[in-house]
């Protein structure tokens, strides 16, 4: 930052608003990214991300620490590093680029040791058999044994999209074997009773589905609005 408190063109570096508390946090642990998604119209979500993890019963589920980069360098996130508490989540926006990757198996060691929640990147990462182990959540564009650049520039903690994902800085991201999805922090206390009850829902149709005792007259009802004859 300059003396005149501004800073050089392309980057910023902002704390993250820690509005979520983590008892809101820990009860969305365990709601399916899925039901999120329908209580939230169905139309948000990540598209294109693979989870490099492989273990399928491994979600993540935290406040975003946003970084956006450019193409194929990875100086921002290394601070983003610096700055992340245990449990966040650093969401990346490296403009969808596959020719160099963003993150690795060295970064990977560094994450575990400060106990970062996961990494959702609209990018690529490399080192997959490391990944692949299921210790720690990472969904990604892509992969490639190319390395970055460290020369910037960058910012931390401003909003970004990445993967179709409008993402602001201390959003709650959740991500699970169906994808990622995106809460704004503001939402996220009016959206947990809605998700219970949807879960509550699904639960009492699985139960008609499993007793041959559902209502064929839910589906006809809907037909006959678009003008079938049932």
């Amino acid at each position: 930052m300059s003396a005149d408190g501004s800073w050089p063109p392309g980057y910023s570096i902002n704390e993250m608003p820690r509005t979520l508390t983590p008892a809101l946090i820990d009860a969305f642990r365990d709601i399916p990214v899925a039901v999120a998604g329908d209580c939230m119209g169905r139309s948000l979500g990540a598209v294109g991300l693979q989870a490099y993890h492989r273990n399928l019963h491994l979600g993540l589920c935290g406040p975003a620490l946003t970084v956006q980069v450019r193409p194929g360098d990875n100086l921002m996130i290394h601070k983003a590093f610096m700055m992340a508490q245990p449990g966040d989540i650093i969401v990346i926006d490296g403009g969808g680029d596959l020719t160099q990757a963003l993150i690795g198996g060295l970064m990977r060691t560094t994450a575990m040791t400060r106990k970062i929640g996961g990494f959702v990147i609209d990018g690529a990462i490399r080192d997959l058999v490391e990944w692949a182990d299921g210790k720690v959540p990472v969904f990604a564009k892509g992969h490639t044994h190319r390395g970055p650049s460290k020369e910037g520039p960058g910012r931390i903690n401003c909003a970004i999209a990445c993967a179709g994902l409008v993402v602001q800085p201390g959003d709650l991201v959740m991500g699970d074997a169906d994808g990622v999805i995106c809460v704004p922090a503001a939402d996220a206390p009016a959206l947990l009773p809605r998700v219970h009850a949807h879960l509550q829902r699904e639960q009492a149709i699985r139960l008609s589905n499993e007793q041959g005792t559902s209502d064929p007259e839910r589906f006809n009802a809907v037909l006959r609005a678009k003008g079938l004859p049932v």
